[in-house]
Order: C-alpha cells, then structure tokens, then sequence
C-alpha cells in the first residue's frame, strides 16, 4: 500500500439498536426501490480484479479449468480430491501469550464432505481450521464461532490471519505492509480466549474444491452456498459433539450477506444462534450499487466521500476542524435530506436549487462543482476515488480510502487496480500458505485459493432487481428472540459504505425488543477495520462484552 496514514484518533461511536439523530434516512421514499429493477449481476461482472475483496458487489469469473491443477485429468483430480477430504484430519497443540497469561490451544486441520441430500454422495469438501481452547471444563458448553470471508470466492486467511484467528500477518499499526518476507506474530486479540475458532473455505475457496468439477455449480450461487456451509456446520457440530455450545457466526463483506442468510436457514434446522458478528455489511444490495437510475446507492455513499475527503483535507477549513464523526454527521444529514429530495426531482429541479446542490455537494466532497454537474449530481465510485486527488496523480483506494497509489494514467475515469488490496493479497497468500503446512502440518500441494480463480459464475435467485437477505434475518429474529447482532463498519470503507448499511438496519421488520438487540460500532478504519491495530484492539473489546451479553438472557443495550 502506497500513501501514509495519520496516526491521530478518530471519534467513533458505539450503539446498541439505531443511533440517535435528528434526521431520517427513511426520507429516500420507497419511488427509489421502484425504480431500481435493473440486475446488479452486469455491474458486478464488470469490477476489476482490484475490487474482488469488495466482495459484494460482483460475481467471479469463470476458470477455464474450474479445478486447481490444469496438468491433472478431471477424473484424476477428483480422485485426488477424495482421497485428501477422506484423510483424518491433523491434530496439533500450541501455546500463546494473552493477556499475560500463558493460552494453550489445539488447532484441528481437515475437510468435512458435503453430501447431497438425497444421494448422500459427497459432491464438494469444505476445508476448515479449528482451534479450541484446552483444559476447559466442560468442552460442549464452551462457545463456538464459525468464521468466513465473503467474495464470493474468497477464502477465509482475512479474518483467520488478519482479526481473530491466535496468529496474524504482521504488518504496520495503520495496515500497511512490511518489507518482504511477511512474517506472522501472536495476535493480542485473537477471540480464542473466549470463544473456541472454527474458520472455513466455502467450496472453491481456500483448499475446498468440488468432488468434480462439473458439481462445482451445486456450490456457485446465493442459495447453493448456503445450503453447503449449513450442512458443513450441522456436520461440525455433530462430528465434535458441539450441539449444546452457544453459537456465534463472524462474516465479513459477503459473509455477512451468507451470515444473515444463514439465520435463517439455520432456524429452520434447529440450529439457534446467540449472536452473529457482521462486519462490513451488504444485505441488500440496491444500497451500494451505483448503477444508473437506482439513486439510492450515490445517498449510501455520500457520507463515505465526505469521510475520504476529510482525511486527505480535501474539504474546506471549517470541516477540516471538525472530527471525521461531526463531518459525516452533518454529510448524513444532507444525504437523508437535501440530497434526497434533489435527486428525486430530477430535472424538476430549478437552476437556482440545483446549483445549491452542487455547491453542497463540492463542499462533502472536495469535487469540483464542474464535475459534479457534468456527473448530474451523482458520483460513481470509480470516478471519485480517480477525481479526488487527480491534481496530485494519485488514485483512492476502494476498500479502505486512506491509502492512494500513483495513477499510471492520471486522465483515466477508472483506477487500474485497488491501492488498498494490492499488497495485502501478497503477503497474506505466502503466510498462509506457509502456516498451514509448516505450523498447522496439513500437507498437500494444491493451490489455496485466496481470491477467485476456484470459482465458476455466481447465480443470484433474482430475474430483475438486487439481492436482499434481510427476510432471512428477519426471520432468524422472529424465531430465536434471544439472537444478538453486532455490527462493525469503517468510516473510509466505500466497498460496503456505512451509512447504506444503517439504512438496511434500520429498515429491517423486527419487534423493538429485536432492535434493542442490535449494536453498531463506528471505527476510524476501511472495510478490513482489523488492519488497523488501534481499531482492532477497540473491536475486540466491544465484541467482548458483546458476546457476554449475547450468552446470557438479557435484553437491551450491552
């Protein structure tokens, strides 16, 4: 990652249920959903390899050779891949400092078969890491979190090696990467001592393949991966007779989209969960796309630009005196309001209010007000993160806006790569690679996918319109009024922008006690808020005492 973070804290916030606010983002009429009925699948189709880790918004493209290994026969390798899941799974035993005081754990390596419902063929294998926390007294009642990354089509090294799992890649306080080689070191604030750690690779991920290639569209799709990591968890809790733990769920990005759905699905098999983590939030997709003519998506991202703009003092003098907080605070408000109404009125809009807007606009966003008229008030993405900071011929990171690189063409609308994955890619790929067999000793020589590439198109279940979970959550919370949900998000994260994911929160169909079971955190960070020590260090406190109250039979604020 090119570009310097500062260093100075950020005010954040941390709420149970919603915050309060004198404004409504529920001033975006329901005129907008309406109105989006375009597919969200050629938009994501279209988002370079730079935007794969945004996880939410595209689908994976299709391998030429869906499986691992183009020099293997497809019947060979299917064999191959039989033999690896059916091998027991390795056993090894370690020791940690946390909090000054000695951790010992055993990690626990392997493949679950997934099997077809009414064959009870296995037809793909999941690949897990699990590590639970030794000398406990009773290892059943001991709580369990399963852990995934999203994509689709992204292995879990992000969360296992980069938030909760007892090693992390080592890097920079501000997320930046070190000289090569990447190095691991203890993680301070790694869940194990809380919870016991089962971290999985849906089908095509990480080493989890299918049993054939041509099984691998059995995986590939909304409802098909929740179906399969279901089972790997129904089949988990059964293998290591874990019924009776509490349960946890931990998605990021995507994953929070197979976590939300998963609630639901879970609920309906007897499976109750006591709480899930979202962290980087996409429910409903409208939200965050930019597409033409869905304008609820430019509201979503407004108060992220402001956030990005402030960052890089690209507003003028009286905001850059502000907080980042009290500066997207008064972004929301316009964005709920003013902004709101404008794009609603369209070319109703009378020259003098219309320039008002611009002029408010350039203000949030450090964009000039030529370019935002020549954009008709609504700024893509890809061309805010090209545009804020042309004039220095660098380009704005997507998932996390603090980082920017050179831009090798300073007149293009759209960068040539995400500055703030480039390099994490490349030291968390080696690291893991390296841990699992050396440290974990599972060894094979397949290729571990970390993003894309194992893979074919993702199917979504919609003809028309985006994907929303939220009736899954819904559902989870009517039948399981115990379940507790914390949500984390980044300020500078424009992959799943904040103030989109409180709009899908709250419009969620849940009772007030449901409501009051959900807490949200505000962190000085981008969509991997874990990269950021300090912001890692605060989330690991707040999930701690989040996870208490979610074991226990309270209700309300944590």
């Amino acid at each position: 990652m090119n570009g310097t973070l500062d260093s100075a804290p950020a005010p954040r916030r941390l709420h149970s249920a919603r915050r309060s606010t004198d404004f409504t983002f529920t001033t975006i009429v329901g005129a907008f959903c309406a109105a989006a009925i375009a597919s969200a699948a050629p938009a994501q189709q279209a988002r370079a390899r730079a935007q794969r880790l945004a996880d939410s918004v595209r689908t994976m493209r299709q391998p030429a050779h869906p499986d691992h290994d183009t020099t293997r026969t497809a019947n060979a390798d299917s064999i191959r891949i039989s033999e690896i899941a059916t091998r027991p799974p390795v056993v090894t035993h370690h020791t940690m400092q946390i909090k000054g005081a000695p951790l010992a754990y055993t990690a626990t390596t392997g493949m679950l078969p997934i099997r077809n419902d009414t064959t009870g063929v296995a037809e793909g294998y999941i690949f897990y890491v699990a590590y639970t926390k030794d000398g406990t007294d009773d290892p059943a009642k001991r709580p369990l979190t399963f852990v995934f990354n999203g994509g689709p089509g992204s292995a879990t090294v992000w969360l296992h090696m980069g938030a909760f799992g007892p090693k992390r890649v080592k890097l920079l306080p501000d997320g930046s990467v070190l000289p090569p080689p990447p190095t691991v070191e203890d993680n301070p604030n790694t869940l194990l001592d809380q919870s016991d750690l089962v971290f999985l690779d849906p089908v095509g991920t990480g080493f989890s393949r299918p049993a054939r290639p041509a099984l691998g569209p059995n995986f590939w799709g909304v409802d098909e991966d929740l179906r399969s990591v279901a089972e790997f968890i129904r089949l988990y809790l059964t293998r290591y007779e874990r019924w009776s733990s509490p349960k946890f769920l931990a998605g990021e990005s995507y994953g929070t989209t197979r976590a939300a759905g998963l609630a639901g699905v879970l609920a309906d098999h007897g499976i109750a969960l006591n709480g899930i983590v979202l962290i980087s939030t996409v429910l409903n997709f409208e939200t965050l796309s930019d597409n033409k003519g869905n304008d609820l998506g430019y509201v979503g991202f407004l108060p992220s630009y402001a956030a990005i703009a402030w960052y890089h003092k690209k507003l003028p003098p009286d905001l850059q005196q502000q907080s980042v907080e009290q500066v997207t605070a008064q972004a929301e408000r316009f964005a709920g309001g003013g902004y709101t109404l404008a794009l609603m009125g369209g070319h109703g809009l009378t020259p003098a209010r219309r320039q008002a807007v611009i002029d408010t606009l350039s203000r949030f966003t450090g964009l000039s007000a030529a370019f935002i008229d020549h954009n008709d008030l609504r700024i893509p993405l890809s061309r805010f993160d090209q545009e804020l900071m042309r004039d220095q011929h660098l380009t704005v990171g997507r998932l996390d806006g603090r980082f920017t690189a050179y831009a090798t063409d300073a007149g293009a609308e759209r960068g040539a790569f995400d500055p703030s994955d480039a390099a994490l890619e490349n030291v968390f790929t080696p690291v893991l690679n390296d841990y699992v067999r050396r440290e974990l000793g599972f060894h094979d020589e397949q290729m571990y996918w970390v993003l894309g590439g194992g893979i074919g198109r993702w199917k979504y279940p919609q003809r028309q319109g985006f994907l929303n979970v939220t009736p899954y959550l819904e559902s989870a919370f009517a039948k399981n009024p115990s379940m507790k949900l914390f949500v984390a998000m980044g300020y500078y994260d424009t992959a799943t922008p904040y103030y989109a994911v409180e709009y899908t929160l709250d419009h969620l169909s849940i009772s007030d006690n449901a409501r009051s079971d959900i807490t949200t955190a505000f962190f000085p960070a981008g969509h991997m808020v874990y990269i950021d020590t300090p912001s890692l260090t605060t989330l690991r406190s707040d999930l701690a005492t989040w996870m208490d109250g979610a074991m226990s039979h309270t209700s309300g604020k944590r």
